[in-house]
């Protein structure tokens, strides 16, 4: 019976053993914050395109999410976050090695194409009567609270009490946000340029430069990766000439 039981737990997704990665075929688990998908994607066309016999299979959702499930044991070899926070977690608890940065981005208020509202600067936010922003759970939701923090320094707590007054929704990822624009269920949302850029259904508003956020995005191999040796080699192909064009070519700015 003990053995049944270990020959199924280790059938799990989450619970492989050390096996040696087989050259010829290799599947690389990677899981990405929702912010990353088109430009992941492109990644991974090329990762694979250069090495014939991987196949990379990407997972999106918010960064917390990701987190909680690598926590749980998902079977993840490389973890792309929006923010520091949780793969600094993920490191104290044994789960990952050292993370890198390998991108930058930053917020921007979207729109409804016929801006309904008129919110045509970052001060006109308060005009609108449905605001969309991010659960204070993920990144851009914590990147959105701390834009209100330096707003109240410069445009005043009446500012800020007026925006947080228009806020309908908390979505727990950036794309969720975006959509509630796209669909028609919101004056105006908080989202990264990058989620602005890959949609032409919304219309951008500028943060000034002195209040914006600049978001920092660390990817990391996972300590219980199935194929560590092809999560290092995506790892260094995201932070390489060719995965800094890709980033950049979908709005990112390449991490120094």
């Amino acid at each position: 019976m003990r053995r049944l039981l270990l020959a199924l737990l280790l059938a799990l997704p989450g619970c492989r053993g050390a096996h040696p990665e087989d050259p010829a075929r290799v599947t690389l688990q990677v899981f990405a914050a929702s912010s990353l998908t088109e430009a992941f994607g492109e990644l991974e066309r090329s990762f694979e395109a250069a090495h014939p016999g991987v196949d990379v299979r990407l997972t999106f959702a918010g960064s917390q999410v990701l987190r909680l499930q690598i926590e749980q044991g998902a079977a993840a070899d490389v973890f792309a976050s929006a923010n520091p926070e949780h793969l600094q977690a993920l490191r104290a608890e044994g789960h990952v090695a050292p993370p890198v940065d390998f991108a930058t981005n930053e917020l921007v208020v979207v729109v409804p194409l016929d801006d309904p509202a008129g919110v045509r600067s970052f001060a006109d936010l308060p005009n609108a009567r449905r605001l969309v922003i991010g659960a204070e759970a993920v990144p851009v939701g914590r990147y959105t609270r701390r834009l209100l923090d330096r707003a109240a320094e410069t445009l005043g707590a009446d500012f800020v009490a007026a925006v947080r007054a228009r806020v309908v929704s908390v979505e727990h990822n950036v794309r969720l946000v975006r959509a509630k624009v796209e669909l028609g269920e919101a004056d105006a949302a908080i989202v990264y340029r990058t989620d602005a850029a890959a949609t032409e259904r919304v219309r951008v508003v500028e943060i000034p430069p002195a209040l914006n956020v600049r978001a920092r995005y660390p990817i990391a191999v996972t300590t219980r990766a199935a194929a560590p040796e092809t999560a290092a080699r995506f790892v260094a192909f995201v932070r390489s000439p060719a995965g800094r064009g890709a980033l950049e070519r979908h709005g990112f700015r390449a991490a120094p």
